[in-house]
């Protein structure tokens, strides 16, 4: 696990790059972010538009300037990497490429993606494409700083990795051979079955995370509390302390020792409005009591 010393804490959102991915930047700025989050290229579009020399340039000063580390693209949602359909595999693999190529041209700390989803074909050979499909990636991996990090998911339909034991199986299959972590979204993991509401829940399933992964897979964490209850697989985000969650999740990941300095990306709801309010609302968690360590 990546750490920063505690009087800089790493929080942030998923900011917009309309107009250009160094606007990110600046947008970040203004919710008086730490580190942020965004789309490298249109997340709809299976070519999104390639991002120039000049706006590069631009991103790499804004950042320089507003002193951002470990920034995260969001890979776009088209993405499969487990689908048994060979014609969207590829189209998948390509887009991936694509992004993992401009990642790298921003020097960002990492590409998060959801890890696929099985459709019509079965779990253990949907897990086999996505370790190969990431396997394929070992030289283009090496060609720049940005580590690959797989998402929780809230195991809507046939979605992989709402389990940890999907992540692990892939983790143990190509960490010897691309930079590889996970990302843990708090509301996918709740939807899920994975109990984050108090300190002694979050003990517990970061317990069965490091038994199962091992926690120094574990790089960020996605922050959203859940319009849905526990287990129902329901991937409807609530602003902070707003949804069935509640703020002593956000509490203890803001306290304890073992994930307090990893970075920390809001993809709340009206996040224009809110995101300002929420990074001060978890910056104020942090200097209250701490959790059980």
């Amino acid at each position: 696990m990546d750490q920063t010393p505690p009087e800089k804490l790493l929080i942030g959102a998923h900011t917009s790059a309309a107009g250009g991915v160094s606007q990110a930047v600046l947008k970040a700025n203004l919710i008086e972010a730490t580190t942020f989050q965004f789309f490298t290229s249109n997340q709809k579009q299976w070519h999104g538009k390639e991002i120039s020399d000049e706006e590069a340039h631009l991103f790499l000063e804004f950042q320089k300037r507003y002193d951002y580390s470990h920034i995260m693209s969001h890979g776009s949602y088209l993405i499969n990497l487990g689908s048994i359909k060979e014609d969207l595999r590829q189209k998948s693999q390509e887009a991936f490429e694509r992004e993992l190529k401009r990642c790298h041209k921003l020097k960002l700390s990492y590409l998060n993606f959801h890890p696929g989803a099985y459709t019509t074909g079965v779990l253990e050979e949907s897990l086999d494409l996505i370790v190969e499909s990431l396997l394929s990636l070992e030289k283009l991996c090496s060609e720049g700083p940005t580590r690959l990090l797989l998402e929780t998911t809230a195991g809507q339909g046939t979605s992989i990795g709402h389990k940890f034991e999907h992540l692990n199986y892939i983790i143990e299959r190509v960490k010897n051979y691309i930079p590889i972590g996970v990302c843990i979204d708090t509301c996918h993991i709740f939807a899920a079955g994975y109990d984050i509401r108090s300190f002694e829940a979050w003990e517990k399933t970061l317990l069965d995370f490091e038994n199962v992964i091992g926690l120094k897979h574990l790089y960020a964490f996605h922050l959203n509390d859940s319009k849905h209850d526990l287990g129902l697989k329901k991937d409807r985000h609530a602003n902070l302390g707003h949804g069935k969650i509640g703020l002593d999740c956000f509490h203890y990941l803001m306290t304890d020792p073992k994930v307090r300095a990893l970075p920390k990306y809001l993809e709340t709801p009206n996040g224009e409005i809110m995101w300002k309010d929420e990074i001060a609302l978890l910056k104020d968690l942090a200097t209250k009591e701490k959790a059980l360590s």
